[in-house]
C-alpha cells in the first residue's frame, strides 16, 4: 500500500524475461497502465488483490527458505506444524 491509500496492482511483463509487481494509487492506476501499454516492449496485466497477496507470501516463503539454508533461521518441521493443530 502506498501511504495507506488503496492501490491497484499491475503485473508487468518486460521482454518476457522479467516480471514486476508494482503498487499504484487507484487514482493513477489507469494512467500508469495506459502509459506502460504504449511501450511496445511492455505487456501489462492487472491482478487481483488476493493473487498479489499470494505472490507476496510466496516471496516471503522463498526468502525464509534461503535464510534457513544459510543457517540464519530454523524452520518448523511438518511434524511440529501438525502437532500445533
Amino acid at each position: 500500500m502506498i501511504n495507506g491509500e488503496a492501490c491497484s496492482r499491475l503485473m508487468l511483463f518486460l521482454l518476457l524475461s522479467m516480471k514486476l509487481v508494482i503498487d499504484v494509487k487507484d487514482s493513477k492506476a489507469e494512467f500508469v497502465k495506459e502509459l506502460l501499454d504504449s511501450l511496445s516492449y511492455v505487456k501489462t496485466k492487472t491482478i487481483s488483490t488476493s493473487k498479489a497477496r499470494f505472490l507476496e507470501e510466496l516471496k516471503e516463503s522463498v526468502r525464509e527458505i534461503a535464510l534457513a539454508k544459510k543457517g540464519k533461521i530454523r524452520l518448523q518441521s511438518a511434524r511440529e506444524f501438525l502437532n500445533e493443530l
